[in-house]
């Protein structure tokens, strides 16, 4: 070889120009490709700041004592406890899938009601802020 000619680079797997007549489901390659891994739903920092706002205060006043992040692949919930060895009193659930339709967020009590569901996180969390009244 000469240090004139130039380096011929061969293309990595099959050659492009031929692969429409070949098979390519005995690729050497496909063995290690892994399937892209499904996106999880999140709270945003701008969500869990709204959320942490209202948690913060529930605490203060001394109503809520613990809480739990889940983030599954549908899903993204805050559960709020009273203690810690308890079910939620409430979750506050993200379903990006129904953001079209009913809207994303929603408030579910302990027994599986849906409290508040809507577009504006916001709006939703205000039904964790009214007060009960007690009625003679």
């Amino acid at each position: 070889m000469d240090d004139s000619e130039p380096i011929r680079l061969r293309p990595r797997g099959p050659d492009p120009r031929t692969s429409q007549d070949r098979d390519t489901s005995n690729d050497r390659d496909a063995a290690f490709r892994r399937p892209p891994e499904p996106k999880r739903a999140t709270f945003t920092r701008q969500e869990l700041n709204q959320i942490l706002h209202v948690y913060g205060r529930k605490v203060a006043a001394g109503e809520w004592k613990d809480y739990a992040l889940d983030f599954e692949r549908d899903t993204a919930t805050f559960s709020v406890f009273r203690r810690a060895s308890e079910i939620p009193l409430y979750r506050i659930e993200k379903t990006p899938k129904l953001a079209r339709k009913q809207g994303a967020y929603s408030v579910v009590s302990q027994t599986g009601l849906i409290l508040k569901r809507g577009h504006d996180l916001g709006r939703v969390l205000n039904v964790l802020d009214k007060r009960l009244r007690l009625v003679d």
